[in-house]
């Protein structure tokens, strides 16, 4: 029977432990009991973990033998999410989903179309969002999940660096995703979705002046969070 994995928040030696939040989920829902064990991604490695100590918001292992390495490319390419901030329900659908697929960093992005008060509480959303794509990764079996940063406003946003930078367009109709993505598998692909309704004709223009690769999922317009995960997915596949 497959170990059910767990990302560890502390890690000394042989010894790792989850604390608070993280803790009391297996402590009050999944009732875990001393000698209990269950792979622990610690650090670089993931390793076979036994319970050894249970106290209120702390649960603490022993670390035994090498399971597998924790792949730090557990995708071909390091692919990194600009996503656009739109209603919370539906982004946490699309970072839960698109951590599972293998993203590596996601930035939340405000933009001219994020309503004022999405972008006003995203500050503090941020903490929730990366629980999500913890639990995410230890439910799809990753050893790390990804980064996710503090909201950035769009024009900086979009001159962060990288190898490849795409940009999903609903303007653009000849360059499907597929079709822009090299044979060889750049280090990074930086991979930006908009908000509903879009980018801007000005974020566009920004996009085009920085040199942002633009490409299309096709002619059907995909909700924002659909296209964040069938995005993620293309490149993913194609880099494999």
């Amino acid at each position: 029977m497959t170990r059910r994995r767990w990302i560890a928040d502390e890690v000394s030696g042989d010894r790792a432990a989850l604390t608070g939040e993280h803790a009391d989920h297996l402590i009050r829902v999944l009732r875990v009991r001393a000698g209990e064990e269950f792979d622990i991604a610690a650090g670089v490695l993931v390793r076979r973990g036994r319970v050894v100590e249970i106290s209120p918001g702390r649960v603490e292992f022993e670390l035994a033998e090498e399971v597998s390495v924790a792949a730090a490319a557990e995708a071909p390419s390091k692919v990194t999410l600009l996503l656009a901030v739109f209603k919370f329900d539906r982004m946490e659908w699309a970072i839960e989903k698109c951590t599972e697929l293998g993203v590596a960093q996601i930035l939340p992005v405000i933009c001219r179309r994020t309503d004022a008060h999405l972008a006003a509480a995203s500050v503090k959303r941020t903490g929730r969002w990366r629980r999500i794509a913890l639990q995410a990764s230890e439910q799809s079996r990753r050893a790390t999940p990804p980064e996710i940063s503090d909201p950035l406003n769009f024009a900086d946003a979009v001159r962060l660096p990288a190898p490849l930078r795409i940009a999903l367009l609903e303007s653009e109709r000849q360059s499907l995703l597929r079709d822009v993505l090299p044979a060889q598998s750049p280090s990074e692909v930086m991979l930006a979705v908009g908000p509903e309704g879009g980018w801007t004709d000005s974020e566009i223009q920004l996009f085009q002046t920085a040199c942002w690769v633009a490409a299309s999922l096709g002619n059907t317009i995909l909700r924002a969070e659909t296209a964040a995960i069938a995005a993620t997915a293309i490149v993913l596949s194609e880099l494999a």
